[in-house]
């Protein structure tokens, strides 16, 4: 998968890029990510891409022809763009596990008050990470990146992913390691049993449990 990520701030992605899992799975060469800093692609002498927004109003607009001759920089009949915007659709391990399929993806960032408009006319999609505004897309974009990417084969092992929060409806069951006990808080006998068919009927059990405290809505 290649991901190439337009943004105005190329450094912000410097630690993300850098460390972890996403480093190891740039190294083995699972995938691909650029970051494209669309300044680039201004026209302008200053290399401006804001101005202020017709009909007036605060803050500054991103301007249309350098987001869009970056996107098209890009663009391949393989590509899926998104931008990244509080009006897209609420993201979702759902929506992770579809585009871990596209074989392309290009994330726009946003920042300062927003885009021109006319930008929706060259996206496939727009994405929200949650009803909440940050100061730009960048933050919006690793979190989308780094879900797809841990899905990918031989980023993580298959068996981390498939029981986690949301991969069913239900968030993670409870998990336990050394030591036994502490501070008089001890782990449960069932999973010191050796009885797997057991352990996996307490889990599922302790799924819906969990859910049904702290997030009732994700039940069907």
């Amino acid at each position: 998968m290649t991901i190439d990520i337009l943004t105005l701030f190329p450094k912000m992605f410097d630690g993300f890029l850098s460390e972890s899992i996403i480093k190891r799975a740039i190294e083995k060469g699972i995938v691909k990510i650029n970051i494209i800093n669309f300044r680039d692609f201004s026209r302008l002498n200053n290399h401006q891409v804001d101005d202020t927004p017709y009909g007036g109003g605060g803050g500054m607009v991103l301007m249309v022809p350098p987001l869009v001759e970056a996107i098209e920089s890009r663009k391949t009949a393989e590509s899926k763009v998104i931008l990244m915007c509080p009006q897209g659709k609420t993201y979702t391990e759902e929506k992770a596990l579809k585009l871990k399929q596209e074989k392309h993806l290009i994330l726009v960032c946003g920042h300062y008050e927003g885009f021109d408009e006319r930008i929706r006319n060259f996206v496939d999609e727009e994405i929200s990470i949650g009803d909440y505004i940050l100061t730009g897309g960048e933050i919006p974009a690793m979190a989308v990146s780094d879900s797809i990417i841990r899905l990918l084969d031989g980023v993580i092992k298959e068996e981390s992913y498939q029981e986690e929060s949301f991969s069913n409806n239900l968030l993670d069951y409870p998990t336990y390691t050394k030591p036994l006990e502490f501070r008089g808080l001890k782990v449960p006998d069932i999973l010191l049993s050796g009885n797997h068919e057991k352990i996996k009927e307490w889990r599922r059990l302790e799924q819906i449990k969990k859910t049904k405290a702290k997030r009732n809505d994700l039940l069907k």
